[in-house]
């Protein structure tokens, strides 16, 4: 069990440091009313939130290989899933996190912006700055959403592939004992995964395509795919385990 553990105690680090990045300034607007943040302030949340999100997601795809393995080839699990495979997934979805998330982040210093500066949200996200310029954001918004499909879309792809092997390989297991101890070992990757990506998509799709959704709606789902699923994977595997 240790490599889950390991990939356990990465999805824990990574929603505390996402909280840690959103929740205090969002409580200081609860309190206090809008607030000032400098520029660079507002880029380095909208970095960390951004990257920290891919780097979630990437986990959730790291823990469903680890699934994938543990269920349809137990006896190549200690041979396959060593920890350095795990160092190495770590350093690689902290990579990509970055290399995906520097881009939006250059794209919008090359924003000239000249009218109001205020952005009616809880914390700094790409498209809500992009949407202050007065130049044209196009790039902005087609790079936002060719980097979303290209990295999260993918991810859930992938899970739903080895989902589905793995429900093909319990299915033809003999027993009706094997089939339920096999569904007990992926029950939370499984509630996870389905809050994680259902409050994500219906957040993302909102936003690009909800134009008469009430923006305090917006503004909520935005908040709830962020924090929702930190606040709920200690729960969900604290009652699974």
């Amino acid at each position: 069990h240790q490599p889950m553990f390991n990939l356990l105690a990465m999805l824990a680090i990574n929603d505390v440091l996402l909280c840690t990045v959103i929740v205090p300034k969002m409580l200081l607007i609860f309190w206090q009313g809008p607030s000032l943040s400098t520029f660079p302030a507002c880029l380095t949340q909208m970095f960390f939130v951004h990257a920290l999100f891919l780097s979630e997601s990437a986990v959730l795809l790291a823990m469903a290989f680890d699934r994938y393995v543990a269920i349809c080839a137990p006896l190549h699990y200690a041979t396959l899933l060593t920890g350095s495979l795990i160092s190495k997934v770590a350093l690689t979805l902290v990579a990509r996190s970055v290399a995906v998330v520097t881009p939006g982040v250059l794209l919008i210093l090359r924003l000239h912006f000249c009218r109001s500066n205020i952005i009616r949200h809880t914390y700094c996200e790409n498209m809500g700055i992009a949407k202050l310029a007065c130049n044209s954001i196009a790039l902005n918004s087609i790079y936002g959403l060719t980097a979303a499909l290209l990295t999260t879309g993918l991810d859930f792809v992938f899970i739903s592939m080895s989902y589905w092997v793995i429900l093909r390989t319990i299915f033809r297991l003999p027993s009706w004992e094997a089939r339920t101890k096999a569904f007990g070992t992926c029950g939370a990757h499984i509630c996870v995964i389905l809050i994680f990506y259902t409050l994500a998509f219906f957040s993302f799709f909102t936003h690009r395509f909800g134009n008469h959704v009430p923006r305090h709606a917006l503004i909520l789902l935005a908040n709830l795919y962020l924090l929702v699923p930190p606040t709920m994977n200690p729960v969900i595997y604290c009652i699974k385990t």
